[in-house]
């Protein structure tokens, strides 16, 4: 999928967490996991998968946050017991891609940026969706904020 730029609202309940940076690979898939387990008291759900990143905003910053979620296609008032609402209407440099290919997918949308002058908003989540293709196959969708 080619590089762009979009104006997008994602609306999510999802579940927060925590920890080092280098650890969000395994830990965000067991909360996911969880979350899954937990995906039928969510109302409203679109079941598209998403996760949301704190960024990483210099060398020694080693611990984040992250949530993740299901998009869910209205705002919602009463959210199920340790879940959060989360709405988020932001600009994003945004590409798609195999999961297999991940770190790839981000090396390469953040080079596309800086040869395009955007700027990066390090104050607002990154967010990717995952779109399973079958077979085991997965896509993932990156957005990067970027400043307006």
């Amino acid at each position: 999928m080619p590089f762009m730029m979009v104006k997008k609202v994602f609306k999510i309940v999802g579940l927060k967490g925590s920890g080092e940076f280098v650890n969000f690979g395994h830990e965000v898939s067991l909360l996911a996991k969880q979350l899954l387990s937990r995906s039928n008291e969510i109302l409203h759900t679109t079941e598209t998968e998403i996760a949301l990143y704190e960024p990483k905003k210099y060398e020694q910053h080693r611990i984040g946050h992250y949530y993740v979620g299901l998009i869910v296609s209205e705002k919602l008032n009463e959210v199920p017991t340790g879940m959060d609402y989360i709405e988020t209407n932001k600009s994003y440099i945004t590409t798609r891609g195999n999961m297999s290919n991940l770190g790839e997918l981000h090396l390469n949308l953040l080079n596309w940026a800086e040869e395009k002058g955007y700027q990066r908003d390090l104050d607002s989540y990154i967010i990717e969706t995952y779109h399973p293709k079958g077979e085991g196959d997965e896509e993932v969708q990156i957005y990067l904020p970027i400043q307006a």
